[in-house]
């Protein structure tokens, strides 16, 4: 078992190779350096089980919906050192967008920018060949099986709820028929965005519900929950705790 010297100096380490020594003083918390090198970079970004960049773009949809502006600038920079791109990066504000609303998505993509241009980066321009909607219609509803199998037209999701159908249609063109078939991220990776930003949320339906199907895409029981562990630092580790609670029976 860990001791907490131990966490403490893996922590520093994580600190030291995500951002670097040029990184702002103590990631802008010098009052608790201590701490988080020992519980956020020693005790979850340390933890095996789940790759760094993917540790990174869990991390990234947990701070774009809610808005941690400070600690997302300084976790952008981080992501591009580990080898993401800027599509990547842009796709993941996004796809969180989608869940916790557009304007974070704005608000992060902004903050990106300037980060890429302080690197020489230009920001990725909008994919083309745009689908029709009836394409969107087709696809959406046929990842949505893919992805869900029958719970994907139970609740919310029926197709006779004359009440949710007035939004979900548009929610399965654009959640499912178009953001799923961006590039920039694999499912696999759209995955973890949804897990972890959902998680973040406090979504509870929603995490039941992508934590069960990313099995479907290629990722692990073990990796879900990492997913899920990484958002603690950054939305609260009681919803982190509520998330594996939610799974704990279904996984």
């Amino acid at each position: 078992m860990a001791t907490r010297e131990a966490l403490r100096e893996a922590g520093e380490v994580m600190r030291r190779r995500l951002f670097g020594p040029g990184a702002m003083p103590d990631d802008g918390a010098p009052t608790y350096r201590g701490f988080m090198s020992e519980a956020v970079y020693g005790g979850v970004w340390s933890r095996p089980g789940l790759a760094l960049p993917e540790r990174m773009i869990s991390a990234l949809a947990a701070l774009a919906p809610l808005e941690r502006l400070p600690q997302l600038r300084l976790h952008v920079a981080a992501a591009l050192d580990l080898g993401l791109t800027p599509r990547s990066i842009l796709e993941i504000f996004l796809q969180a967008g989608l869940y916790a609303g557009f304007p974070t998505a704005e608000t992060a993509a902004e903050l990106a920018g300037e980060v890429f241009k302080a690197r020489g980066l230009a920001m990725p321009e909008e994919p083309s060949g745009a689908a029709s909607l009836s394409e969107l219609d087709r696809r959406g509803a046929e990842l949505m099986g893919e992805l869900h199998g029958t719970r994907g037209r139970e609740g919310y999701a029926a197709p006779g709820n004359a009440v949710t159908g007035a939004l979900y249609a548009t929610a399965i063109q654009y959640g499912y028929g178009e953001l799923w078939f961006r590039p920039g991220l694999d499912r696999r990776q759209r995955m973890l965005v949804s897990v972890a930003a959902f998680t973040a949320l406090g979504l509870e339906g929603q995490v039941k519900k992508f934590g069960q199907s990313a099995l479907n895409v290629g990722l692990t029981k073990g990796e879900v929950i990492e997913a899920i562990i990484q958002t603690g630092p950054y939305g609260g580790f009681p919803r982190a705790l509520n998330a594996l609670a939610l799974l704990a029976d279904v996984l």
